[in-house]
């Protein structure tokens, strides 16, 4: 999306500015740790250790990781054409209709190598299906994308709803859920992955679906910079009077947008279904659809961004969960404060060093040019 501000190198735009804002949001939730009297370097020893100090540690990052992959790029994709896709949320939980029926209808014939791939394609056809009717709203009838997703995530929350206690429960159960899915509807751990570095991960439910969050990272970034449609998303997300007066059909573009990001959404319900529960039950998604938008914000809506982002949230989940073990008066909701400080200086406040970081370059490049100057007199 455009920005008022002189273009910066890529390494300052996707990498020094954004590690400025996480340094500065961790020494204020460092002050945050220290008001309520406990030492915030051991907080942070135990945020790390309890991210990556054992194999099972690092399996509930990445998992965690996964997850906020899909959602943050969904995010992004929506953030390129100049829309804001605040329907993550419930377009995951719909995608989870899509994988939930693929294995409920195949998980006792077919291997889940079979399964899999027609559970992406329900996932990505339901989350695009979800998405389509608010980016058809805005394309059409001029409402805006924000209010149509948000309502739209509460109508998926209550569909849900409907349908696990009507619909898909068991006959007898009192939980609302579906069965559990047999082998088939079930995704392998990643345990070689993480044993090629000699761990080992134990209980933690890293799974396959981490490796297709990969290849749809890599999916949007061929999308967005090398294909004719990327281009006219980004036009549009630029300028939408720029893209009309070149001919591109700003409702067009809308509408697919919000599909691809829809679909993308949809695909984060792989890895809780098929990946952890083995089953398709209430609040699978946990927020994660919210998380997405930080993602994306911290990530620049980059692939490239996005990946350690999503890891970074990772971290802030699974080492969360540790600090409130090891540290009682840390609650979870201290937790909750500091991932928020992240998504603060990250997002909302991400340009309030960009000014004095881009004056610094420009006298950079004027005192360059006054040498080049010098020397050629």
């Amino acid at each position: 999306m455009s920005t008022p501000y002189a273009k910066l190198p890529g390494w300052v735009e996707y990498g020094l500015i954004p590690l400025i804002n996480l340094a500065v949001a961790f020494l204020v939730a460092g002050l945050v740790v220290l008001l309520v009297g406990e030492n915030p370097f051991e907080a942070a020893y135990h945020l790390i250790n309890g991210a990556f100090g054992r194999g099972e540690y690092i399996g509930f990052t990445l998992y965690y990781a996964t997850t906020f992959i899909f959602t943050g790029l969904a995010v992004a994709v929506a953030f390129h054409a100049g829309l804001f896709n605040i329907g993550g949320e419930g377009q995951a939980y719909v995608g989870g209709i899509g994988v939930a029926l693929a294995c409920l209808w195949l998980d006792q014939t077919l291997p889940w190598y079979v399964v899999f791939p027609l559970a992406i394609l329900g996932s990505v056809f339901f989350g695009a299906l979800w998405a389509f009717l608010p980016g058809w709203l805005q394309a059409k009838r001029g409402s805006h994308i924000v209010i149509t997703t948000i309502m739209f995530n509460f109508i998926a929350s209550s569909l849900m709803v409907y349908l696990l206690t009507r619909v898909l429960k068991p006959l007898g159960s009192m939980a609302p859920q579906t069965r559990n899915f047999a082998e088939g509807g079930q995704l392998p751990k990643l345990d070689w992955l993480l044993s090629i570095f000699g761990l080992d991960v134990g209980t933690a439910p890293f799974n396959i679906s981490f490796l297709l969050a990969l290849a749809a990272a890599f999916g949007v970034w061929v999308l967005i910079w090398r294909t004719k449609l990327g281009y006219e998303m980004r036009t549009m997300g630029h300028s939408p009077s720029a893209a009309r007066y070149a001919g591109i059909r700003e409702s067009r573009i809308t509408v697919i947008t919000m599909m691809i990001s829809g679909g993308l959404a949809g695909m984060m319900a792989l890895n809780p279904i098929m990946g952890e529960q083995f089953r398709m039950q209430l609040d699978f998604v946990q927020g994660a659809g919210f998380v997405g938008i930080a993602v994306a914000l911290m990530g620049r809506s980059h692939p490239g961004g996005i990946i350690p982002a999503a890891i970074l949230f990772g971290v802030l989940y699974q080492g969360g969960a540790e600090i409130a073990f090891e540290m009682p008066s840390i609650s979870r909701d201290m937790i909750v404060i500091i991932q928020g400080l992240v998504i603060l200086f990250a997002g909302a406040l991400e340009n309030m060093f960009r000014p004095a970081i881009t004056r610094a370059f420009a006298m950079r490049g004027q005192r360059a040019a006054a040498v080049v100057q010098t020397k050629g007199a």
